[in-house]
Order: structure tokens, then sequence, then C-alpha cells
């Protein structure tokens, strides 16, 4: 801190890094910042003249440390149109011990690096029957509870007065690039079922949710849960990015609308009766992981064809 208000990062540094290690001029100046989530890192398949830079080789990065997410920050050229992009191969999740500075740090790289459109990606459970497991969800608005209760990633002095004090949110979600990804779900001739739209829940992680946490969430209005985001998303839109999300579902979260009766079970068995007791269903990374391999190249093709679709003077 060089004063008692004003955070200093170590962006030059970071990118004199990329500059020395990136040496392709073309994939300097990247059009279109991608974040992949859990299982979806094979997003960099689709890179042309890629270079990965590791993120202990960034000053200001992290380490991912969840299964499923690499440490990497990808530069190449995707699409039929070599567009150049930048993607960040894993995030840092505040549940993993980084702070916020940290976990929307690779966001804020990627503006000084002149990127205009965030592709955010992530795996999400659903908590609604209508949206079963395989489906991308675009997300239109989000129900953050770690924002309304004390961990908004934007508390603490701002980075310079550039920025504001106070972020809208009430657009976070450009409906020019949501467009765009039914638009190329549409010219990929996925099925109308593929894609989603709906809402997201943030929750701190990393234990999954609980039935009757999953059934609050529901009934406040979500879509789809997860532990990730939208730190990036706030970040993005108090840079002045345009921001696109797509969630895999991977997992459905289990809220039975009874509960079993411990207390009837026991009564049973004390008059002699029989009692099966029923086994109960839970979530596991493992699940999330399985699905985002088997979706991998559906996200992948859908992201491509979307970075396509993206106009060159956005």
């Amino acid at each position: 801190m060089s004063s008692s208000t004003t955070p200093v990062l170590p962006f030059a540094q970071t990118l004199a890094t990329i500059s020395r290690l990136v040496t392709d001029p073309r994939l300097l100046k990247p059009r279109i910042g991608i974040v992949c989530g859990s299982g979806l890192s094979t997003l960099v398949s689709s890179l042309k003249d890629v270079v990965q830079i590791p993120y202990s080789q960034l000053q200001g990065f992290g380490e991912s440390t969840v299964v499923g997410q690499k440490s990497m920050l990808a530069f190449g050229l995707m699409g039929k149109d070599n567009v150049p992009v930048v993607a960040m191969l894993g995030r840092f999740h505040p549940y993993e011990g980084h702070k916020p500075i940290v976990v929307t740090y690779g966001i804020r790289i990627m503006k000084r690096l002149g990127v205009k459109d965030v592709i955010i990606t992530n795996a999400a459970g659903s908590l609604t029957p209508e949206i079963p497991v395989g489906t991308i969800v675009v997300i239109r608005d989000h129900l953050a509870l770690p924002n309304l209760t004390g961990m908004n990633p934007s508390f603490g002095p701002l980075m310079s007065q550039e920025y504001a004090r106070f972020i809208p949110l009430g657009d976070a979600y450009s409906p020019r690039l949501r467009r765009l990804a039914f638009l190329a779900s549409n010219y990929l001739n996925f099925d109308s079922s593929a894609l989603a739209e709906g809402t997201y829940a943030w929750v701190a992680g990393p234990s999954y949710e609980t039935p009757a946490e999953g059934r609050f969430l529901r009934n406040a209005g979500a879509h789809v849960v997860g532990m990730s985001t939208i730190p990036e998303v706030v970040a993005a839109r108090e840079e002045k990015l345009e921001v696109m999300v797509l969630s895999l579902v991977t997992n459905t979260v289990v809220i039975p609308d009874t509960y079993r009766s411990i207390k009837a079970e026991v009564e049973a068995e004390l008059a002699g009766q029989r009692v099966e007791l029923p086994s109960m269903a839970i979530a596991s990374h493992e699940e999330v992981l399985e699905t985002g391999r088997q979706k991998a190249e559906v996200m992948r093709s859908l992201v491509e064809r979307i970075v396509e679709l993206v106009p060159a003077n956005s």
C-alpha cells in the first residue's frame, strides 16, 4: 500500500512478463477474455498459435488448487477469423483462501491487455427440474449472498479515483453477448433445449448446499448455484467490460419434497415392523468433473462460435 487509501497492484510487472513471454504481436492485443471453470479448460484446444504462461510466473496471480482446473493464462487465436483471445485456465475462489484482490486480478489484467468482452464459464448445480444436467444456462441475473452479507469483492479502498465507488449491476449481463449465445447455438444446430436462461446464485462454498439452503435459493428466484464467477462479474463491470456468463449444469441440487422421519422409523421398528432405510443422495465434485468432461466439446464449440460472432469493432 502506498497510502491508507490506494492499493498498489503489480499490473506493470505482470504486463511486462506477458510482453516478454508472448512474442507474437497478434496475441498481445486480445479482443475477448475467457474464464474457464471446473472441467472446462479444454477450451484451450480451440486456440491456434497458443502460448500458455503458468500463473506462478505472473506477479499478482494466485494458484488454482481445485481439481479440474489448471493454473495457466493462455493466449491464442480462435475461430475462422483468428480472433485473438486470452483465457484463464483455472480461476481463484475465496474458499481457497484467496483474497478478493487476487480472485479478480485476472479480469483486471484482461482489461489492461485491451479486452472489451468477457465470456465467463462455470460448472453449476441446478435448483429446478426444468433445467436438467447437461444444460448450458445463459445467465441473465444473479443472487449473491456473499455480496449481500459482507464479502463483496469491491470492499476496501478504490484503486484510483477513476473507479466508481458504487457499481450498478442491473445491467451486469450484456444482452448483446447473450443474444450471440443463442445465435451460435442455432448455427451449430443444437437442440433448443441445449441452452436455457436463468439466474445464478453465488454461495461461498466449499460445502455443497443442504436441502434447506437449496430450497431457499430456489424460492428466492435462482435457477442454478455455484461457488465462483460473481467476483469476476463485479470486477469486470467495475472495469467497464461487457460480460456473458455460461453455466454448465453438472449436477442437481438435492431438494427433497419431504424429509424422512427418524421418529416414525424408530416407532415402526419398536412395533416390530420392518423398516427399509432409504439411501440419501448427495452431490460430489467427481460428478461435476465427469459432466464437464462429457460436455466439454459442446461448451468449446459454443464459445468458439460466439467468439466468431462478436463484431471486430465491439
